[in-house]
């Protein structure tokens, strides 16, 4: 097994400083509603080992539904994280770490209601907004 990659970041004006580690790092991409509303485009997070996330600064967390959140820096706004309220995971931006350039693309979600017609290009898991539900939400019907 390989060492996990170590992630140090920040947020667009450095206020919001985070790191992690990452055992199987992949990116995964969301076009839902909420996401391009958040990001005005999709959000791309990177997976992280919850339990090595450290984050220091003006966090500032909004509820966003009744089982996500999103997060973002309280001085320049920059997108930090999208969480789940159930088990407090956040999957953190990709954008906040120089080296997540090197990690591949292996999940998206919502791609039936992306901007960009079937999202983006290559291989990777692709999944309709039932199957996102399905996956991630069962119980939760049409709540992003």
């Amino acid at each position: 097994m390989s060492e996990p990659m170590e992630l140090d970041g920040r947020c667009m004006c450095g206020a919001v400083t985070v790191t992690a580690l990452a055992s199987d790092p992949i990116l995964r991409a969301c076009h839902c509603e909420m996401c391009r509303q958040h990001n005005s485009f999709a959000f791309v997070n990177i997976r992280t080992d919850q339990d090595s996330i450290v984050l220091n600064g003006p966090v500032k967390v909004f509820k966003s539904s009744d089982w996500a959140q999103r997060a973002f820096c309280g001085t320049c706004g920059s997108t930090l994280w999208y969480g789940s309220q159930h088990d407090g995971s956040r999957n953190l931006a990709a954008g906040l770490f120089a080296n997540a350039g090197k990690v591949p693309l292996a999940q998206e979600y919502f791609v039936d209601v992306c901007m960009i017609g079937n999202g983006f290009a290559g291989g990777h898991e692709k999944l309709t907004r039932q199957q996102t539900f399905a996956l991630f939400a069962p119980d939760e019907g049409d709540a992003e």
